[in-house]
């Protein structure tokens, strides 16, 4: 079981949920490219927030942009033939911001996500907003065929912006994680079990 955890937007919570995804299946985690490394990386602070195994990024870029800027920045090509998910079951991937940020000049991260073909949740977060971004993201990934697994939301309760995204967009809401006042393994863990049915990431 490999899972694609990506975004409407950056900032949104996504790395959180992907952390307690992982932890909840005992995944290993993986971002392929990360872009910036002031505070660390996303992948250390879900080895920090989880205790799971993290496999090192293929592209680790200084600059703290979309990947194809930093990487142009930081002198680097990204070769996309290198963004291949490795088989480890189960896995959970991460992706950068939203699902229209460009990998390289001619790759979109939803263009990976349709070469891999691997079940994808669409974090979205639940203020002002949520509804035209995450349609919009489920419409992009609908075009390119992107299995969806769901979408899951981080933030205070919206129900009616939750319901209508999951109506319109016809996708399943998998939970919800609540802002956490004090975020450590303890307190996600414990959320995520909460929020979100483990078999729905499994079945």
């Amino acid at each position: 079981m490999r899972i694609v955890v990506t975004g409407t937007d950056t900032d949104i919570g996504k790395t959180v949920f992907a952390a307690g995804l992982a932890g909840a299946l005992g995944a290993t985690y993986w971002k392929p490219v990360q872009s910036g490394l002031d505070g660390g990386s996303d992948a250390e602070r879900v080895a920090a927030l989880s205790g799971v195994p993290v496999l090192p990024e293929a592209y680790r870029l200084t600059t703290p942009n979309s990947p194809h800027l930093a990487a142009e920045i930081d002198g680097v090509t990204i070769d996309p033939d290198r963004l291949v998910p490795p088989a480890i079951d189960p896995l959970v991937i991460e992706g950068a911001g939203g699902v229209l940020v460009p990998v390289t000049r001619e790759l979109l991260y939803a263009d990976l996500f349709a070469r891999w073909q691997l079940p994808t949740i669409l974090v979205a977060r639940t203020s002002l907003g949520t509804i035209n971004h995450s349609l919009l993201s489920i419409e992009a990934l609908r075009a390119r065929r992107v299995p969806i697994l769901g979408i899951a939301f981080v933030g205070d309760a919206n129900a009616d912006s939750e319901a209508t995204i999951a109506a319109i967009g016809k996708v399943r809401r998998l939970g919800r994680l609540p802002r956490l006042d004090s975020l450590d393994p303890v307190t996600l863990s414990a959320a995520f079990a909460q929020a979100f049915d483990i078999t729905d990431f499994t079945a």
